[in-house]
């Protein structure tokens, strides 16, 4: 039982029933140009697209009558007959809906007799996608995307007949900063993000439920990865923060995920010539340095603490009330990005995912914020003689800001991104990034979003608040933490604005399906391109 006006797509959903469709999307007006979602319905002569008929009291729905099942064969064999058979080396390949409804609809051979319709196989439409106009199937729903979200109408539909294409207006490109959500609702291989093209197969990927740190509006997303690379970011919908869109500039901010790490703990600057640190380290002797050297200026006027608004509120907590319990600091200065820009959707000017977190942690401990210029200054006037500091990502000049901390007695740093800064680091402590532990981020409306660990860290990499544990432990103070969870635990509760945020509650599903997920093509352990030797000769192979 549904409610009258319900599309009829949503409706056999709700029933667990099954009604395919390509051009439709809940999100976008409907264009009912593919026709696979034609039903039988008790009120019409004939069959009707399921997309743009509402249900009707008392309306009876057959969606699965010999003459529906003939009409989805018909339509696929239709899509079909110009498609090429790139499947082999389409990007698409594990995630298009061709190929699933083909097995469900069609699975028969093609009854074209010649050529196939010749079309443009490689046309870059923008500095971010591709198209492949021999694979379209014409649905429109990346014209849709561009003219009813981002509202910048920069794709169209040319020519006639069966050589009908999507493409950009002559002069022009696809440059909006929304061009990748094309590529998200595009339901075959047709169009393609430059940046992870030929870069991964689908079923080689898992998906976990992350945040976009990008900038502080916090998109909900998935962070697609293999091994213990990120390979793409994936807009994961949220009805209050981003529904199912993302912007292009937050997509590619995965990358800092794996590049430039730190991934080595390090006691004493850098002073060769080939950028290495001298001496690299173990764990524990970073941890044992770390604390002799704070433990020379605890309590003094000397010693300032800086925190960066990219760390998690978990990574904060256990930094912040170390400042200010063991470190006996009172203000904290304010790193992270700088500035940019901001656009009409939902990009925002502040490129920090968790400011709003440090500012509700900051004051629920007690603790004043002041801004990185007041740092700078006191850099400059030697009040400052010593440092520690939870991220070193800073909002003014790096070299300018490095050349400062160059001339510090003590500066340990918390860090996951090498810099100019932390080459002028005395200790230094390799941190973990979201996707290799769980936290929370709090986006600019107060929203607090969870994430989950995707990968383990590489190297002597560890979590913010696990390295915070240890240099506890190290002046001598006491810290049972094991879990991201039990930071938060602990230590929420000083936050009002956290009170009523069930951390575990709040966690989204792991993964959509158990195992790897979208699931692997080659379910029997087989590697794709191997299949053709009929039963595996070796295990795995």
């Amino acid at each position: 039982m549904v409610k009258p006006g319900t599309n009829m797509i949503e409706a056999a959903k709700a029933v667990g029933s099954d009604i395919p469709y390509y051009c439709y999307h809940p999100r976008l007006s409907i264009a009912a140009n593919c026709r696979i979602c034609l039903i039988e319905a008790s009120n019409a002569p004939k069959m009707v697209p399921a997309c743009q008929t509402p249900m009707a009291e008392g309306q009876v729905v057959k969606t699965t009558t010999p003459k529906v099942k003939e009409q989805q064969r018909a339509v696929m064999e239709f899509l079909l007959l110009n498609h090429p058979v790139d499947c082999s080396i389409c990007d698409q390949a594990g995630e298009c809906k061709l190929q699933d409804y083909y097995m469900k609809y069609d699975y028969r051979p093609s009854r074209l007799e010649g050529t196939k319709a010749l079309k443009n196989k490689r046309k870059v439409l923008g500095p971010r996608v591709v198209i492949d106009q021999e694979r379209c199937i014409m649905c429109t729903r990346c014209v849709r995307v561009m003219n009813e979200v981002a509202k910048e109408p920069q794709l169209g539909v040319f020519g006639r007949g069966s050589h009908e294409r999507i493409d950009v207006f002559p002069g022009s490109e696809l440059n909006s900063n929304y061009s990748l959500n094309t590529v998200d609702v595009c339901p075959v291989g047709a169009l393609l993000s430059r940046d992870f093209r030929f870069k991964a197969r689908a079923w080689f990927l898992s998906a976990t439920p992350s945040v976009c740190t990008g900038c502080s509006r916090g998109c909900t997303t998935y962070v697609d990865w293999m091994s213990q690379d990120s390979y793409r970011y994936r807009p994961r919908e949220n009805e209050a923060i981003n529904k199912s869109w993302m912007c292009d500039e937050g997509r590619l901010t995965y990358k800092y995920l794996n590049l430039g790490r730190v991934l080595q703990a390090q006691v004493g600057r850098r002073t060769n010539r080939a950028g290495e640190a001298v001496p690299v380290t173990t764990r524990k002797e970073a941890v044992q340095a770390a604390a002799k050297a704070l433990r020379s200026v605890q309590g003094s006027k000397q010693l300032a603490v800086l925190a960066s608004p990219l760390a998690s509120n978990e990574d904060l907590l256990a930094g912040l009330n170390f400042a200010k319990s063991t470190l006996g600091v009172s203000t904290v200065y304010v790193g992270g990005r700088p500035s940019g820009s901001a656009d009409h959707f939902l990009m925002t000017a502040d490129k920090n995912p968790n400011r709003k977190g440090l500012e509700l942690i900051a004051k629920g401990l007690g603790l004043k914020l002041e801004t990185f210029d007041a740092l700078t200054t006191a850099l400059k006037a030697g009040t400052v003689k010593a440092l520690y500091a939870i991220g070193t990502e800073v909002p003014g000049n790096v070299d300018a800001f490095a050349e400062a901390a160059g001339q510090l007695d003590v500066f340990v740093a918390q860090a996951f991104t090498e810099s100019a800064i932390t080459a002028q680091a005395t200790v230094l402590l390799p941190a973990s990034v979201p996707v290799e532990d769980e936290g929370s981020f709090v986006q600019q409306d107060g929203i607090i979003q969870r994430f989950r660990k995707a990968y383990p860290p590489k190297g002597d990499v560890v979590p913010g608040w696990e390295w915070v544990r240890e240099l506890t432990r190290e002046l001598g103070g006491e810290s049972t933490w094991k879990r991201a969870v039990d930071v938060w635990r602990e230590l929420a509760g000083k936050v009002a604005e956290f009170a009523e945020f069930n951390w575990e509650k709040a966690s989204p599903a792991d993964r959509e399906k158990p195992g790897i997920n979208p699931l692997p093509a080659g379910a029997d352990g087989r590697p794709a391109g191997y299949r053709e030797f009929g039963t595996p000769r070796v295990r795995g192979i």
